[in-house]
């Protein structure tokens, strides 16, 4: 079965077949609760619960929008350069960077540096649309070695 990357991974996050379904304008009987046995992941349970983590809180956050960007409906910082301010979320008494999580769910690893987005969409924290230091260097290096180095 080939399951849309965005239902896996609400599912992983733990929401219901009819939350998915609803953020994401999909059937919940015909293809999310199928993808769900397909990921041999448990029915979840009926009712609002609270985050079990800061990743999971991530996804109640977002509203999938075209071109696979993923719209911030959280709050936002009022730090200085920040269009509109950045990302934010509360979980635990700790405040925490919706792009450094989105980061950390796309690569499994906490970013190197500043997360910065490749999509430049205002309000987007697309986990594929992120990337730290470490990669921009990489792809930095990449560049030059095809291209030549700056003379």
């Amino acid at each position: 079965m080939n399951i849309r990357p965005d239902i896996a991974e609400l599912l992983r996050a733990g929401l219901s077949d009819r939350a998915i379904a609803a953020r994401l304008g999909v059937d919940a009987t015909k293809t999310v609760a199928p993808a769900r046995r397909a990921l041999g992941l448990p029915t979840a349970r009926s009712g609002r619960k609270p985050a079990a983590t800061p990743e999971a809180l991530f996804w109640q956050r977002v509203q999938p929008t075209d071109g696979g960007h993923l719209i911030w409906t959280g709050s936002r910082c009022r730090a200085s350069g920040a269009q509109g301010g950045c990302p934010t979320l509360r979980y635990g008494g700790r405040q925490y960077s919706a792009w450094r999580i989105a980061f950390r769910l796309r690569y499994g690893r906490a970013p190197e540096g500043k997360v910065a987005l490749v999509c430049g969409v205002d309000g987007c924290v697309a986990p594929d649309h992120t990337e730290d230091r470490r990669i921009r260097e990489r792809t930095s290096a990449t560049f030059d070695a095809i291209f030549g180095g700056a003379s």
